[in-house]
């Protein structure tokens, strides 16, 4: 293979916000399973206009007040658990079409939105889950970009096995169906496509294997949320964002 006549993608992965380095990647996927990237992707597939994304609940309040009552949906989980005061949680299957559809949704979560914040100054921001990696994958592979960087969300600076089994999900599709040369560029995402090797075949049963997995099913009943976010290439959506904070189908 001739690589001067091919193009390079490098690939890179980092497990939580704090760990990522300046960067000058043109595109950003931030990954969060369990489960702020899978409501996303399915709020917006449900008809959502928009979702714009906070760290800090008050300041989220104060932007949600400009909107009428009839246009806007607030979500806030933290710990796993929706946040007095708000409409939603987090759950993908709560962003039904018939609340979601037209508004924008206000989101704050434990944290998802702090790994969308942290790269929001990337050229291309793309939210994924497993629902929708290879629409995701197939944009990435359209922009002919060289740097993509790959950042999950885990549990409070820690790292998350959920997300890591995404970001490998996304780099074994890019590598199996690009014609670029990809190239894998640090040890965080070498690990993952190992682990995506070990669990794709049984992505439910990771997902209930991670610690944040466990913690959910001791605060009640989330099988049906497992199920939805463990599904695989079922959603047409790529969440972008198109103004600063702000998500919008693509």
């Amino acid at each position: 293979m001739n690589l001067e006549l091919k193009l390079i993608i490098n690939l890179s992965y980092y497990h939580v916000a704090d760990d990522v380095p300046e960067t000058d990647s043109e595109i950003a996927v931030v990954i969060d399973v369990l489960r702020a990237t899978t409501t996303i992707s399915w709020a917006l597939k449900n008809g959502a206009d928009s979702i714009q994304v906070f760290s800090d609940l008050d300041l989220l309040k104060d932007t949600a007040s400009n909107w009428d009552d009839d246009k806007r949906i607030m979500l806030a989980e933290r710990g796993g658990k929706t946040m007095n005061g708000f409409d939603l949680g987090n759950s993908p299957l709560s962003v039904t079409k018939e609340i979601v559809e037209g508004k924008r949704l206000f989101m704050s979560t434990t944290n998802g939105t702090k790994s969308l914040k942290k790269v929001q100054n990337v050229e291309y921001l793309f939210a994924m889950s497993l629902p929708n990696r290879k629409s995701v994958a197939e944009r990435i592979m359209s922009l002919n970009k060289e740097n993509v960087l790959i950042l999950g969300s885990g549990w409070e600076g820690s790292y998350s096995l959920e997300d890591s089994l995404a970001a490998g999900a996304l780099a074994s599709y890019i590598i199996e169906n690009s014609n670029s040369y990809v190239d894998i560029s640090n040890d965080e995402l070498q690990a993952s496509l190992a682990l995506w090797n070990v669990w794709k075949n049984n992505i439910l049963e990771c997902l209930k294997t991670a610690t944040h997995g466990k913690r959910l099913t001791s605060l009640g009943d989330y099988e049906d949320d497992f199920k939805c976010c463990s599904q695989l290439d079922c959603l047409d959506i790529v969440p972008a964002q198109l103004e600063r904070g702000v998500i919008r189908a693509s």
